[in-house]
């Protein structure tokens, strides 16, 4: 018997193992996807293919592929037509935006893109560089540069790279002038799928679970008993985004606190909970949290 399927494009490349991983973290099993361009996962309505990013927004606005995901800079140096979805802030590093950043070598005399005037600039992000230099007016040529743009910093006037911890760059000898582009990981979808009810529904569905595991991320269960009279008290040192949950004990005396936090107030906020009375003080990592 026949069934609707989502076409699925996933990033093939440096935010492959990110993408997997988080399908993962959202409760589905993706395999075969270090040896196919066609993995498997467990859900028989959605079918997978790996593309690379920088060709997965042309693909999803022809409709070949239903959704997929890709930076925000392909998109734009595709001027592709689709539907944003939402933005997923992770990458292969951190879940900071990538930038696609103007560099020189250490000893140029460049000191800003002003100074560029009338020279080459090598970058694989063609179309958004030369709008970024017709924005400020000034000309220069930009060429297309297949990979291994640091190496060629040298033998051009300045290159356009994607960095995200500027760790290659220092590395090359190379210094940042300006950025160009910020970027985070973006989920996309075809307009006419976005228009039919089952794949809208599935791509939904996907959207509300990824972005739960990428909140979960920076957040954690904390959990706690309290003494009724203390309770004012400890409530009062709670960041919560809503009302903590309150549950009464087999012991009258004493209540359960069960609060989500940002793990990085975590190592302050306990021994501060210590001193206002609570006890048996535990936290625990989430996998998805939904708002």
């Amino acid at each position: 018997m026949s069934h609707q399927v989502l076409k699925l494009g996933l990033p093939k490349g440096s935010l492959q193992k990110a993408t997997v991983d988080l399908f993962e973290k959202a409760g589905f099993e993706v395999t075969g996807f270090e040896r196919s361009y066609f993995p498997r996962i467990d859900d028989e309505q959605i079918q997978l293919v790996l593309l690379r990013a920088q060709e997965m927004s042309r693909y999803v606005e022809e409709g070949v592929l239903d959704a997929g995901f890709t930076g925000y800079d392909w998109i734009r140096e595709n001027a592709s037509d689709v539907h944003e979805v939402c933005e997923l802030q992770y990458s292969k590093a951190t879940s900071k935006p990538a930038r696609w950043v103007l560099a020189v070598p250490s000893e140029s005399a460049v000191q800003c893109p002003e100074d560029l005037r009338g020279g080459l600039v090598a970058t694989e992000l063609v179309r958004a560089t030369r709008a970024y230099f017709e924005d400020k007016g000034i000309d220069v040529k930009v060429e297309f540069s297949w990979g291994a743009t640091e190496v060629k910093a040298r033998l051009v006037d300045a290159i356009v790279e994607l960095t995200e911890t500027g760790s290659s760059l220092k590395a090359n000898n190379l210094r940042i002038v300006d950025t160009v582009l910020s970027s985070t990981t973006r989920f996309i979808a075809n307009h006419a799928a976005w228009q039919d009810d089952f794949k809208r529904t599935k791509i939904e569905n996907l959207a509300m679970l990824l972005q739960g595991v990428i909140d979960a991320r920076s957040r954690v269960g904390m959990k706690m008993n309290v003494a009724r009279p203390d309770l004012d008290k400890v409530l009062k040192l709670l960041p919560a985004e809503k009302s903590p949950t309150v549950s009464p004990l087999a012991e009258s005396d004493f209540v359960a606190v069960e609060i989500v936090i940002e793990d990085k107030i975590e190592r302050t906020l306990v021994p501060e909970l210590k001193r206002a009375g609570a006890s048996g003080i535990f936290t625990y990592p989430l996998n998805r949290v939904i708002h």
